[in-house]
């Protein structure tokens, strides 16, 4: 199956209320159904082999033929190719995969599978324009997961987030390493395994791990991580958010892993 809402959530358990949000899965994405009662399906997120539940009505079956994914942090579906437009936009996060039809000046005619609400499930394409400048064709990766993860500076802090309209630390660094064609799961307590230990001083891309929290560094000195602290995504310097996190109880940093991105 394919995702048809914007964004939704994939929780532990088929309940709307108090079912822990696990993650998100995004629009164009797969979702392997193990099981459909109509109302919730239950299955595993192609992206990363997450298991869990999300709302029956997200899922369309696959219409579109994805050829290129949304790189900016957020773009906009327009319904015609011109920048002055009195259409009403549909916001589309990165990650969002599309099927591009053609290009016409700097934007693309593209397709994605959408239901467009729950009265009307059996709706499941739609179309519009993308700007050229905010698509990846599939088949090329990103060079740098660091750049990747700082165009999401100023996102909001959200639990479970994946998108651009919200995304918490281990969502922000599964974006940028997938991006750029790195396998990587969606938990932190897994994301630890990744690469190598880093040793020496801290390079571009190591990952900072604390108990339940990483961070990606910028350099030797700063970070970038989705922040519970400031409830966003923002840079800060590695020294201070260390003496921050261990003076708020949660403990010191646990380790420094380096991966390096695949060539070609």
């Amino acid at each position: 199956m394919t995702v048809g809402h914007v964004t939704t959530p994939l929780r532990a358990q088929p309940h709307d209320i108090g079912a822990p949000r696990q993650k998100e899965l995004i629009l164009g994405e797969t979702f392997d159904m193990l099981e459909d009662d109509g109302t919730w399906a239950f299955g595993q997120c192609a992206r990363d082999g997450y298991v869990g539940y999300v709302v029956r009505a997200a899922l369309v079956e696959p219409t579109v033929t994805a050829t290129h994914v949304i790189a900016a942090r957020q773009s906009l579906l327009i319904d015609h190719p011109r920048i002055r437009n009195a259409d009403e936009p549909l916001p589309l996060s990165f990650g969002t995969r599309v099927e591009v039809l053609e290009s016409v000046d700097d934007f693309a005619s593209v397709l994605i599978p959408f239901t467009f609400d729950d009265r009307d499930a059996h709706k499941t394409t739609t179309g519009g324009y993308l700007p050229l400048a905010h698509l990846r064709p599939l088949d090329q990766h990103e060079p740098d997961p660091v750049a990747v993860a700082e165009r999401f500076l100023g996102t909001p802090y959200h639990w479970g987030g994946d998108s651009g309209f919200g995304i918490d630390c281990s969502g922000l660094v599964q974006a940028a390493l997938i991006a750029c064609g790195i396998a990587c799961p969606r938990d932190s307590d897994q994301q630890i395994t990744l690469g190598e230990a880093a040793t020496g001083p801290t390079r571009r891309g190591d990952l900072i791990f604390w108990k339940g929290h990483v961070a990606m560094a910028l350099d030797e000195q700063v970070m970038i991580h989705a922040s519970a602290h400031r409830m966003a995504v923002v840079q800060e310097g590695i020294e201070a958010a260390a003496a921050r996190i261990a003076a708020q109880g949660d403990g010191p940093i646990i380790a420094r892993r380096r991966i390096t991105p695949p060539r070609g």
